[in-house]
């Protein structure tokens, strides 16, 4: 009998065994066509026709994500804050919603500003607090619960499947920002969420290079539709390019977040205690707050980000970002390069991250240069 529910990881090295039926082609090529001709009776002569309706690039990479979330359908969006403001269309005047205090201040900042020009209810809540979403919620009100985790950039940990609990009683759906987490190890529809978003940016694409973002669903209903209507008149589509990009992406993302995952973990445990280290923020550590519940839904690894929290307050922390030598002081994470940040930089002044926070993203990289730079850095501090 031929096997057919291969593993998650080979679909991925083949990017769902694409073979284009064109040429055979194993590569995939570009479809760089706006729009698709009509046959003599004028009808569309295949299944695309524009492609801010669909393109023969973003097909496969919608069904290999789907496959990577154990969703009934995923949709790609320009970037990842074009598919945030897609869901949050979704929320009807007087509607509300709560999402954590700690997220990606983007996303943060968009529902901010919903709040203040539609009159949809925000509520922020701490995530670290046990009880507080239960808070937040406002039964028959609140539309969507939105979470985060781990929670960029402190990686506080909320626990999905009680989450999901919460938002069905107050008759809300639940969309989780598992950018960090991709399906390799947290998978969040199965634990109860609605939506599944990441920024395809991040891990997903893996190399810097492309920006975009997906939204995946549990089942294809009638809301479903309404996103894809969004999508459709927002005008948020990707380019084929970097559809192409991203699926190319994915093809090494299992031995990508492998080594990630290995790095940081050799990072962390290494400054955990260090002289000019305050504290180290990663959830594969046993003594972070959210440990156990980081074990039970991240089953994969617990991502390649963490954050060390420095000594010497605002200044420490800059001067850490400013010294290495190996890891590039930039913004976003999930590439094979390692990056630095000092968030209070880039982040706004109301933000409630830690001054003293310098976030990490781990690429694949030696373990041991990597450490030794962080080293070198914080002679510095």
């Amino acid at each position: 009998m031929t096997r057919t529910n291969h593993d998650i990881r080979s679909l991925l090295a083949q990017a769902g065994h694409y073979l284009d039926p064109a040429t055979g082609a194993v590569a995939p090529p570009i479809h760089a066509s706006v729009t698709y001709a009509r046959d003599s009776d004028y009808a569309p002569m295949g299944e695309y026709f524009y492609t801010r309706y669909g393109n023969p690039n973003f097909t496969p990479v919608e069904d290999l994500l789907a496959k990577l979330d154990g969703g009934a359908g995923a949709m790609l969006f320009a970037s990842g804050l074009a598919g945030v403001a897609a869901l949050v269309e979704l929320i009807e005047t007087g509607r509300h919603i709560a999402a954590p205090q700690m997220m990606y201040f983007g996303a943060q900042a968009w529902m901010q500003r919903i709040a203040r020009t539609r009159g949809i209810g925000l509520t922020l809540f701490d995530q670290a607090q046990p009880g507080a979403l239960e808070a937040a919620v406002r039964p028959g009100e609140t539309a969507l619960v939105w979470i985060e985790t781990p929670a960029n950039p402190t990686w506080d940990v909320i626990d999905i499947a009680a989450a999901a609990e919460v938002a069905r009683g107050a008759g809300a759906m639940l969309a989780v920002d598992s950018t960090v987490a991709p399906g390799l190890t947290q998978r969040p529809l199965d634990l109860g969420a609605d939506y599944v978003f990441h920024s395809s940016t991040k891990y997903l694409n893996g190399h810097s290079d492309a920006t975009g973002g997906v939204v995946v669903t549990r089942e294809k209903d009638a809301r479903w539709e309404e996103l894809d209507t969004v999508r459709k008149y927002s005008g948020g589509v990707p380019g084929p390019f970097e559809a192409w990009l991203l699926l190319r992406g994915l093809r090494t993302l299992a031995l990508r977040w492998d080594k990630a995952c290995e790095n940081a973990m050799a990072v962390a445990r290494h400054f955990r205690g260090h002289p000019k280290v305050e504290k180290v923020a990663y959830p594969g550590l046993e003594d972070h707050p959210g440990h156990a519940i980081a074990k039970k839904q991240m089953t994969g690894g617990f991502s390649g980000m963490l954050s060390l929290l420095v000594a010497g307050g605002y200044n420490g922390a800059n001067t850490l970002a400013r010294s290495t030598r190996l890891f590039v002081p930039a913004t976003s994470l999930g590439g094979v390069e390692s990056l630095i940040e000092h968030r209070a930089v880039v982040e706004t002044p109301e933000s409630p991250t830690p001054k003293n926070l310098v976030r990490l993203s781990c690429g694949i990289e030696t373990a041991g240069d990597l450490i030794a730079d962080l080293e070198q850095a914080l002679e510095r501090v």
